[in-house]
């Protein structure tokens, strides 16, 4: 095998170590539930911005099989859901909404506005995900928090999955444009990128 194909496994591996220990850095956690954390999805982001969509979704794909991992062990199968529900779940919550991070490199050769709304892009599928998960299989609706109720599950989901999602996009996505910034990682997903 040579460098040009050892590389992005190697780089690949890396990436998904960094995202999973990322995801355990949790900045805050929502009481309804719900967490921000310490831009665990950049890793899998600038990978795709580096190596293009189809290297990106691999890594993601694999990425979202640890958030499943994580999700197991958080008590996924506890929750009451009936097979076909779990099922559902697991695809829409962790396969699906994970491996959509692989998307980011969509706009790559497009400079910071592409790493940028690349990004913004993948995770906002990422957040579809989520909300359509908490409407169609949850049929969420309750209580937010004190003095909050909400009956519609559509709205309910969208409050729910935003309160979390708009900060872990909007960090990200910051994130994303300082490495645009950082000359040596701008080169080398540049160079990357032109192969």
């Amino acid at each position: 095998m040579n460098k040009n194909k050892i590389l992005p496994l190697v780089e690949g591996s890396f990436v998904i170590a960094m995202g999973v220990v990322l995801s355990y850095a949790i900045i805050f956690k929502l009481p309804w539930g719900g967490t921000v954390t310490m831009l665990s999805m950049l890793p899998a982001a600038m990978y795709s911005i580096k190596h293009g969509v189809k290297k990106g979704l691999a890594i993601s794909f694999i990425f979202s099989l640890f958030q499943l991992a994580q999700g197991i062990g958080d008590g996924i199968f506890a929750w009451g859901l009936t097979p076909a529900m779990l099922i559902a779940c697991i695809l829409l919550d962790y396969i699906l909404a994970y491996t959509a991070i692989g998307l980011s490199g969509m706009f790559r050769k497009k400079g910071a506005a592409g790493w940028v709304s690349g990004t913004a892009a993948a995770l906002f599928i990422r957040f579809i995900c989520h909300f359509v998960s908490g409407a169609v299989i949850f049929h969420s609706a309750g209580k937010l928090w004190d003095g909050l109720t909400i009956d519609n599950t559509f709205l309910y989901s969208f409050i729910y999955n935003g309160c979390y999602m708009l900060p872990e996009i909007t960090f990200t996505c910051i994130g994303a444009a300082i490495m645009f910034r950082v000359p040596i990682i701008k080169k080398q997903i540049f160079k990357t990128a032109a192969q």
